[in-house]
């Protein structure tokens, strides 16, 4: 396409110049010049030409004259420029003496300032240097406001001053006029400062901007859903609030686990069992099968049953095995508390498993394996060797090898489990 428009380009140019000429050659014009006797005859045409190669020459000699003064600033700006890039390389690989260094010397072109400065001010951050990286975002803010504000609401959230960052951030947002990163720096420093209302407000401009990612997006606006759940006062209000939120938002695992936590807290169990019910017969979530294992209520035989239920698409869930022998604890049933549990160790140790099969000892009034379980797990939790348990502590061990079942995916075709 751009040949065709070069070609009807050069068409027009040739013709109007075989015009241009034919109308010049009727009437070629006159000029005279007279100055101090001298006289200067020619034509138009030829003075225009003559003060265009005047024009070029006098342009040449200025240049000319220019250049040793421009070889000095030009040899600034590379090495500048130069020193701007072993600057960011440097913070990289982690010499963030040497990146500050650098980039200091480095804003001391005009054009490379701002972001010369911003630079130096992270390296400073990362040295542990909160006082220096404050001094070099002062000097930033001349050039790049909106740049060192955010940085320096991130300098004050991470040195454990949220209340200021936002603070530093509310003008701008009241305005509308923040940049992605300050909308983010808002949410986190809102969240830091408990105002859960700011953390949500924000997230509508900041998925409007598009700077996230969809995953990112997502575990932020999760956090801040979490902590607005969090921060209800009162069931009704819980109630309200979740009905009026979009059904994507609805149907975040955490948030649900979130709801249903607050709202058994309040003494809405019931609400809170068929939210996460329902979740978990559209898509299985291992943190909500823990949720429904370990929210309070009195029919925890009948959501044993139903857990049981599961067991048979989900014969290797550690989680799931975790939860039937949480309830088998509250329920006393130790029998089957005690294989729930040493097959959810078998598939996945954890120190959950360890204090729950500690309690079911504890019901049966074995003391010392009760105890040995509940070191285990505070050893798990702290990275320390677990200790295995006595075998004459159960003489019928259960088969804890996991269950090899046929999985097939959403086209009905076999596939290897995991």
């Amino acid at each position: 396409m751009r040949l065709w428009y070069g070609v009807l380009l050069a068409v027009l140019a040739a013709a109007l110049a075989a015009f241009g000429w034919h109308w010049v050659a009727q009437d070629p014009g006159y000029v005279l010049l007279r100055l101090r006797g001298w006289k200067i005859e020619t034509t138009v045409v030829a003075a225009l030409v003559i003060l265009l190669l005047a024009w070029a020459v006098l342009t040449t000699l200025w240049r000319l004259l220019r250049w040793p003064f421009g070889a000095l600033s030009r040899r600034h700006r590379r090495l500048s420029q130069q020193r701007l890039g072993a600057g960011l390389i440097a913070l990289i690989e982690g010499r963030h003496g040497d990146a500050e260094r650098d980039l200091n010397r480095a804003s001391r072109l005009d054009s490379l300032r701002g972001p010369a400065l911003l630079a130096s001010a992270e390296a400073a951050l990362r040295r542990g240097e909160p006082g220096r990286a404050l001094e070099a975002l002062d000097q930033a803010a001349q050039s790049v406001p909106q740049a060192a504000r955010v940085l320096r609401a991130r300098v004050l959230r991470r040195e454990g001053k949220p209340a200021e960052a936002l603070a530093l951030l509310l003008p701008e947002s009241d305005k509308g006029t923040l940049t992605p990163g300050g909308w983010r720096e808002l949410v986190q420093a809102a969240l830091a400062t408990g105002d859960a209302r700011r953390a949500r407000e924000a997230l509508a401009p900041l998925q409007k901007s598009g700077a996230l990612g969809h995953r990112a997006y997502a575990a932020l606006e999760a956090q801040v859903l979490v902590a607005t759940l969090n921060a209800t006062p009162d069931g009704a209000t819980l109630n309200a609030m979740w009905s009026q939120w979009p059904k994507p938002q609805r149907r975040v695992p955490a948030v649900i686990d979130a709801y249903a936590r607050r709202a058994a807290g309040f003494g809405l169990t019931l609400p809170a069992m068929d939210e996460v019910e329902s979740a978990l017969r559209r898509e299985w979530s291992p943190l909500l099968i823990e949720t429904y294992g370990s929210l309070s209520g009195d029919d925890v035989e009948a959501r044993l049953r139903r857990a049981e239920g599961w067991l048979d698409a989900h014969p290797n869930d550690a989680n799931l095995l975790l939860t039937l022998g949480r309830m088998c604890v509250r329920l006393k049933v130790w029998g089957k508390a005690h294989q729930y549990l040493q097959r959810s160790l078998a598939l996945a140790p954890g120190a959950a498993a360890w204090e729950a099969l500690g309690d079911t000892f504890a019901g049966q009034g074995d003391a010392a394996q009760a105890q040995r379980c509940y070191r285990n797990a505070l050893a798990f939790t702290r990275g320390d060797v677990v200790t295995p348990l006595a075998q004459t502590a159960s003489p019928m061990q259960p088969d804890t090898h996991p269950i090899a079942i046929e999985e097939r995916d959403a086209h009905g075709l076999p596939r290897l489990p995991g």
